[in-house]
């Protein structure tokens, strides 16, 4: 009688063990989904401020020629184009800040840790594509 209260007291501790062991690792991969997801909008963001980086560049040397071939061009309307490529400029190394800084496989964080760092992170590259939008906008305009 002592043995099978024994083995039931055993056998009952081990199932709620597995039962939260369960419930962790549903956990564990609901967060570690969670983060794919969150890690595949933070790149497709990067990708759509990449896919500017031609056009930033081909709009600034246009502006750097409309300066240079328009001797006559009134000072208030030249600032207002060098200020255009200083914001073209900015946007640009904007992104190639945080591509810099962005480190995705850092393994000392657990699955809500990381969680965090990419909500962070897409927080920061969202900023610097509609940044890059932004710029582009300005530099049509001119």
């Amino acid at each position: 009688m002592l043995l099978v209260l024994i083995f039931s007291m055993v056998w009952g501790s081990c199932g709620k063990s597995g039962d939260q062991e369960h419930v962790h690792d549903e956990a564990t991969e609901a967060a570690e989904n969670e983060s794919g997801d969150l890690y595949d909008e933070v790149m497709k963001l990067h990708d759509e401020g990449m896919e500017k980086m031609n056009e930033i560049y081909s709009l600034k040397e246009e502006l750097k020629e409309k300066i240079t071939d328009t001797p006559g061009l009134v000072a208030g309307k030249q600032k207002e184009i060098e200020n255009t490529i200083i914001q073209l400029d900015s946007a640009s190394r904007a992104m190639m800040v945080w591509m810099r800084n962005f480190h995705p496989e850092n393994d000392t964080l657990d699955a809500t840790g990381y969680r965090d760092y990419l909500k962070s992170e897409l927080e920061k590259v969202k900023k610097v594509r509609d940044d890059i939008y932004a710029a582009l906008e300005r530099a049509r305009e001119e």
